[in-house]
């Protein structure tokens, strides 16, 4: 389904979708001011030793040939509570992630983006897990890593680092173990609470232990990492997954990999083989659990940062990105304190859609599922929901559509989830449920660019 400029049947008129539009467009340009107030790179001294707000362009030369592509990414989402004085000082921090491709070699990123004094990482290791469920390394995998030649890297309160390469080889649907260790209080920790992954910590400096002997604290977050990229043969662009809690995967069994995006980097993986007519990409997944398109939370930068202000980070900057996939809009019915704006909802959908054009992605669109029966559910948002979903059905929104509603509803009860696809909460999918959601995407659909604007 094709996105018309036209307004259409359904489309506010024309003066006040002009009048959305310059309120949208004020929305991204403070929120992308406050953003650059904090993270900018107003760091000096010699690059090796000190990061600042700005990644580097890919400019040490690649191990191999293949492409930079996305293997796994998170959203950094808020400042970890209880870390604002020590942060993770005298700890290693063993993030465990899963690589959406696989790649002869790799490269972090790293995010001070809720510090509030500069983050001091000593040693940073990379390897591959030992198995599922695991602290364990594989010995002859791990590698230190290092920023600018250097081990310790320091990274300025609001800022980030990307690493240099590493020579590993990482297979399709690996288990990765991304290591820090920061000898001295930064705090607060930038995070990503709902990993639906168990990661680790140890006391000390275990950031090349190949052991979990050390390992003795499960935690359900991820910490500082917000990027895993991977030099690939199997895949030669990135697609985004850009939503809140249903892409962030809550409701899913906790490291199963059971997210609607992994069964779609499954299907890409498995239709990326010779002479298939597949779409080769990677998949990274920038959920937000509790995300809303127009508003943030508290804070400066704001803790769950509104999608409009995030879009830029979250999507536009990362490697090698060819499409976007948007599922949004239902924490602004859910939560707003009075009726969400319909058709602000749609202005700010559009907003993201015109960004993504601008650096020549393709936008698919999804329609936002079924939560009858939730305790926030009334007649008034289920029509809410019902004419933002005709929308972005009708072509208007987005290059193109997936409909999660028509695959997850109850065809007895179209208000509410499918009782199989259903967590329990009437909100979020379960596994059968974001399995259901990872098949309805048609590959197809994320071939070609960004169509040309008349």
């Amino acid at each position: 389904m094709t996105r018309r400029p036209d307004g259409g049947a359904g489309a506010p008129p024309t003066k006040h979708r002009a009048l959305l539009a310059v309120i949208v467009t004020l929305i991204v340009a403070i929120s992308a001011a406050i953003y650059a107030g904090v993270s900018a790179d107003d760091g000096t001294g010699d690059r090796a030793s000190l990061a600042g707000g700005r990644l580097p362009r890919g400019d040490a030369a690649p191990a191999s040939t293949g492409a930079w592509v996305g293997a796994w990414a998170a959203a950094p989402a808020a400042a970890e509570p209880g870390t604002e004085t020590t942060g993770m000082a005298g700890r290693s921090v063993r993030n465990v992630v899963h690589a959406s491709v696989g790649g002869t070699s790799a490269r972090i990123t790293l995010s001070n983006l809720y510090g509030q004094s500069p983050l001091t990482v000593t040693h940073a290791s990379v390897a591959l897990a030992a198995g599922p469920g695991t602290a364990a390394a594989i010995a002859d995998t791990m590698r230190r890593l290092t920023f600018g030649g250097n081990a310790r890297v320091i990274i300025p309160a609001g800022g980030r680092v990307m690493s240099d390469i590493a020579r590993i080889a990482i297979p399709y649907g690996a288990d990765i173990l991304v290591t820090t260790y920061s000898p001295v209080p930064s705090g607060p920790v930038t995070y990503h609470p709902r990993a639906q992954q168990t990661s680790y910590l140890a006391d000390g400096d275990r950031t090349t232990d190949v052991t979990a002997v050390a390992y003795t604290t499960p935690t359900p977050y991820w910490r500082y990492l917000t990027a895993l990229d991977v030099l690939s043969h199997e895949a030669e662009g990135t697609v985004v997954a850009f939503g809140d809690s249903i892409t962030d995967g809550l409701g899913s069994e906790a490291g199963a990999n059971h997210r609607w995006t992994d069964v779609l980097a499954e299907r890409l993986h498995g239709a990326a083989g010779p002479g298939r007519d597949a779409p080769r990409y990677s998949v990274v997944n920038e959920g937000i659990s509790g995300n809303r398109l127009l508003t943030g939370g508290a804070g400066r930068p704001a803790d769950n940062p509104s999608a409009l202000s995030r879009f830029e980070r979250d999507v536009l900057e990362r490697t090698d990105v060819k499409a976007v996939v948007v599922l949004l809009g239902v924490n602004d019915i859910l939560h707003s304190p009075e009726l969400a704006d319909r058709d602000a909802i749609l202005a700010g959908l559009r907003t993201l859609v015109d960004q993504a054009h601008a650096r020549g992605l393709k936008a698919v669109g999804a329609t936002i599922t079924p939560f009858g029966g939730h305790t926030g559910h009334t007649p008034a948002r289920e029509t809410m929901r019902q004419e933002i979903n005709e929308e972005i059905r009708s072509g208007r929104v987005f290059d193109a559509v997936v409909d999660f509603d028509k695959a997850l509803r109850d065809p007895y009860d179209p208000r509410r989830l499918r009782s199989g696809y259903d967590s329990g909460d009437h909100l979020h999918p379960g596994d059968k449920g974001y399995a259901r959601m990872g098949r309805a995407l048609d590959l197809d659909v994320l071939k070609g660019a960004a169509p040309i604007e008349a």
